[in-house]
């Protein structure tokens, strides 16, 4: 992690943007316009033809995709990628988001409201999911930037205040708070905290890492579709989870 180079990459990206509030008026959306200068400050290595495809970043060696979700679009990309490059994933987390309501006809914008949630490295596994069958190929590996951020999203939803079903306009980031590296796929055994060394639920996981239950409900099987972790049992009608042997 380097956060003063992730300063530089930001600004940057707003020193070629003309919107006064610094977003949204390059082609890519901002975040997606920092990460790629974090990872790879020389342009001349962004938006590289490559089998087929345009690939975020090639250095020669590696490619590196920047995703904001949606990882079943990935899918295709990987095919053609990993037999040939070693390539990593770029998935940026938003850690604290404060939202910003912008009326689209008058481009007035509320007051900041902090989310109640904290955003973790167990938010990337709803998408993980979507690229299952990859995970363990050896020449796929992931960065997860962590990000303070801004969100502003578009008074136009369906319901009465506009708000539900509304669209994101830009997300401005503010800071790098952290990165997680995962360059194999052992290396996700560390996100299975040291004190849950016998078997445990989802219930007791969630707890244990400060997520919601949904969240490590889609967590702890893909971690036993990865091999870190193995199901011993049911413990009344829930079904239990422990580290592999090779893992503990």
């Amino acid at each position: 992690m380097d956060r003063e180079a992730f300063e530089q990459a930001k600004l940057r990206v707003l020193l070629k943007q003309n919107d006064p509030h610094g977003f949204g008026t390059l082609k890519e959306k901002t975040v997606h316009a920092v990460m790629k200068l974090y990872y790879e400050p020389d342009e001349d290595y962004h938006e590289v033809p490559i089998e087929g495809y345009i690939a975020d970043i090639y250095t020669g060696e590696r490619i590196i995709e920047i995703q904001n979700g949606n990882f079943g679009k990935l899918r295709p990309k990987l095919e053609a990628f990993l037999p040939l490059y070693p390539v990593t994933v770029v998935l940026p987390i938003p850690h604290y988001k404060w939202v910003v309501w912008m009326d689209e006809k008058s481009g007035e914008l509320s007051g900041k409201h902090k989310s109640p949630i904290t955003g973790s490295v167990y938010h990337a596994f709803p998408e993980l999911y979507k690229i299952k069958q990859y995970l363990g190929h050896p020449n796929l590996s992931f960065a997860f930037p962590l990000i303070d951020i801004d969100e502003y999203r578009l008074l136009n939803g369906w319901s009465r205040n506009r708000k539900r079903g509304s669209s994101r306009y830009d997300r401005m980031p503010l800071a790098l708070y952290d990165e997680v590296v995962i360059e194999r796929v052992e290396d996700f055994a560390s996100l299975v905290p040291y004190e849950l060394d016998d078997a445990f639920t989802v219930k007791e996981f969630a707890r244990a890492v400060g997520i919601r239950n949904d969240l490590a409900s889609v967590t702890l099987p893909l971690l036993v579709h990865m091999g870190i972790l193995v199901r011993p049992g049911k413990r009344n009608r829930e079904y239990l989870y422990e580290v592999a042997g090779q893992y503990r």
